[in-house]
This record gives structure tokens, sequence and C-alpha cells, in this order.
């Protein structure tokens, strides 16, 4: 089990985020949830963080394989999977077929360790 930690800024209102949001917790909660079970995802939570130069979502997921899942999710073509690339796309600017984890980040500290 690994923990994976990305940050995106947010190109769009966030009310833009939060519609998405909304919809992954109604109309497409099924989706959803099928969705993060078949990348391993055992958690996943989304944070908004104000800064200087706009606001940036962090997302933290707990994921098994990291790896191996982003190569899959970069290459998914399923409906849902195209609805939350192209959405993902859209209020960051980040290409989830070209980054699948994201900007890239590097851990540089850990407690406990």
């Amino acid at each position: 089990m690994s923990t994976l930690v990305r940050a995106f800024p947010l190109k769009q209102p966030v009310e833009e985020l939060e519609s998405f949001v909304k919809s992954l917790r109604s109309e497409r909660k099924e989706g959803a949830a099928n969705f993060y079970r078949g990348y391993g995802v055992s958690k996943e939570t989304w944070h908004i963080q104000e800064t200087p130069m706009g606001p940036w979502v962090i997302c933290v997921t707990v994921i098994d394989n990291v790896i191996e899942s982003a190569e899959r999710y970069a290459k998914s073509t399923g409906d849902f999977d195209i609805w939350f690339k192209e959405s993902v796309r859209s209020l960051s600017e980040v290409n989830p077929d070209e980054q699948p984890l994201g900007p890239p980040t590097r851990e540089i500290f850990a407690w406990p360790e």
C-alpha cells in the first residue's frame, strides 16, 4: 500500500470543482466507486489550499500499486474514466493521459519514519 500525494493548480473557479465533486457524490457515485476500486484505491481525499498564486487542489490517495494503476489510468478509455480525465484537464490544465500521477512530487519528510 502506498500514499500518493499530488497538487494541481485550479484554473477554473472553485465552484466548478465543487460541481465536479457533487457529481461524484450523487449521479456518478457508483461509477466513482467502481473507478477507485478498479485502480486499487482504498481512500482518497481532496483539499483546497489558497495560495498567493491562486487555489490549488491537493489530493492524497492510498493505493495498492501506484505505477501499475497510473499506467492503466493514462491509457483508459472507459466512459467514466474519460469524463473524469476531461474534468481534471479542464479544472487544472494537467493532462492525465500524459501525467497520470499529476504534477511530479517527491516526498522529503515523513513522520513517523
